[in-house]
């Protein structure tokens, strides 16, 4: 039994390990929007500045398809301009297409 649960640890290690890769080697930063529109038809996860209003989200959502996924808690502190209105952000958000 002790062999079976080492290996249901094993394995789970090693899914999390490749999808923590995986997530590294296709997440991006982006700073303008022209940028974002031409690498976010490529694929992958964008970390862009935002201003944090619904009426930006939505625009870029029915130009480009993306979306907001989540807000890293984990981030350092990043002041910025919002890639599309050029209004102050306190931080990046990651951006993605869901397919």
């Amino acid at each position: 039994m002790v062999a079976i649960e080492a290996l249901l640890q094993d394995i789970q290690q090693n899914l999390l390990q490749r999808a923590t890769d995986f997530r590294a080697a296709n997440t991006h930063t982006v700073d303008t929007y022209e940028a974002f529109k031409v690498e976010i038809e490529k694929g992958g996860f964008f970390l862009a500045h935002w201003d944090g209003t619904p009426e930006t989200e939505e625009l870029i959502k029915q130009e480009t398809k993306a979306t907001i996924r989540c807000i890293p808690f984990d981030q350092a502190p990043e002041t910025g301009v919002c890639m599309v209105t050029g209004k102050p952000s306190a931080g990046r958000v990651v951006f993605a297409k869901a397919y």
